[in-house]
């Protein structure tokens, strides 16, 4: 990105001063039609699980959001104002990231949201952006259910849909007949396993077996006798979070030598860790690059601002949530050096065939709005790292 130069206030102060009797209430009111914006700073509001099942997916969205900003303000911002981030825990809860946005909203902090994670939260989340009209990039689901014309909503990641089905015709490419599914027994996990029973019908194949699993786990032991009664050949975890660890670990001795696959989100980082060599062998979507291969600029870019940033260890979380904040940061600057939430979304909107170093983005003019069909097969190896 580009340095830019501060913008000049002096022109404004010696307007100000020319009128001293309405000076501090200008001063205060300067930038009150746009939330979170002030001369010096751009605020950014995000709502993530910081704490429970999806606490380790929280933490790699936060790195990665900051290590962006803090990189994009060390070249000087945007126009001269710094990105700042507010960012608050909802632990997983759906009404608890409803209340935060509403907090924002109704306390005007944020110009504009970034990157909250989890499919029924976002749910909860994007009536209220779309009623405020306040601009949201990149929320961190896949599911096909939210993209169904938000205007406000600037979605970067590709659909859960289309990895799916990527995953399943894998699957039937292989041979691979009996694939069963593990899914989350909530609103991502319903969704995911539409999406799977779909995409199996149209290889004229249905699962050999269904098994929801609650978030916390609680009913694990009955979903692995259920998986292991089935003996499947292949098994796609329609899950998320902490519930995986346990799930991976259960299936790798109920049903040894049965194929594993995921999405994007089933694993994030620190649930890899734990897992060992029982990760070896899963294969999963990527929606982003390989952060561990510096073949690409954008990988490079990402690896230097998490080392910026005290961190040497990479993930596919941390550089998502570093894609988002570079798509943002790229819609405020296009936006020029007076934005408003409007000029932002017409920004974003504009946006063609943005390449940021081998990872493009392209919105369409009209909602809903999708940057990126970037969708890659991995398969994990030592250390949870993807070798190919």
């Amino acid at each position: 990105m580009r340095r830019r130069q501060i913008v000049s206030l002096v022109p404004r102060a010696a307007a100000i001063a020319a009128v001293p009797a309405l000076a501090p209430a200008f001063v205060r009111n300067a930038f009150a039609d746009e939330a979170g914006l002030s001369a010096k700073a751009i605020t950014i509001g995000s709502t993530v699980s910081l704490s429970g099942p999806l606490a380790a997916y929280g933490t790699d969205i936060k790195l990665g959001t900051e290590a962006a900003m803090a990189q994009i303000n060390a070249r000087g911002g945007i126009h001269g104002r710094t990105l700042q981030l507010q960012i608050v825990d909802d632990g997983y809860v759906p009404q608890r990231s409803a209340d935060n946005v509403r907090q924002m909203l109704s306390k005007g902090t944020a110009f504009a949201l970034l990157s909250c994670n989890g499919t029924p939260n976002n749910a909860a989340i994007i009536p209220l952006i779309e009623e405020a009209g306040v601009p949201y990039v990149a929320p961190i689901t896949g599911a096909s259910s939210l993209r169904k014309g938000a205007r406000n909503v600037f979605h970067v990641r590709a659909s859960y849909t289309n990895e799916v089905h990527r995953l399943i015709q894998r699957l039937a490419g292989m041979g691979l007949k009996g694939i069963g599914i593990v899914y989350l027994d909530n609103a991502y996990g319903r969704e995911i396993l539409e999406d799977a029973t779909r995409a199996l019908e149209a290889g004229k194949m249905a699962p050999s077996v269904q098994a929801a699993i609650a978030t916390d786990g609680k009913n694990l032991a009955e979903v692995l006798n259920k998986v292991h009664a089935a003996r499947p050949s292949a098994v796609l975890l329609a899950t998320a979070g902490t519930v995986s660890v346990a799930l991976v670990r259960g299936l790798r001795k109920s049903v040894p030598g049965v194929l594993l696959t995921g999405l994007s989100v089933t694993l994030p980082n620190d649930s890899l860790k734990p897992l060992g060599d029982d990760a070896r062998g899963l294969a999963m979507t990527m929606v982003v690059p390989a952060p561990h291969q510096g073949r690409l600029q954008l990988v490079r870019d990402y690896q230097s601002a998490l080392r910026a940033h005290g961190q040497q260890e990479f993930s596919m979380g941390s550089l998502e949530a570093y894609v988002n904040a570079r798509v943002l940061a790229e819609g405020l600057e296009r936006a020029g050096r007076d934005p408003t939430q409007a000029r932002l979304r017409s920004a974003l909107a504009g946006m063609r065939n943005w390449d940021m170093g081998g990872f493009v983005i392209d919105y369409s003019g009209q909602p809903p709005h999708v940057g990126s069909s970037f969708i890659d097969l991995g398969v994990l190896g030592n250390a949870g790292r993807f070798i190919g």
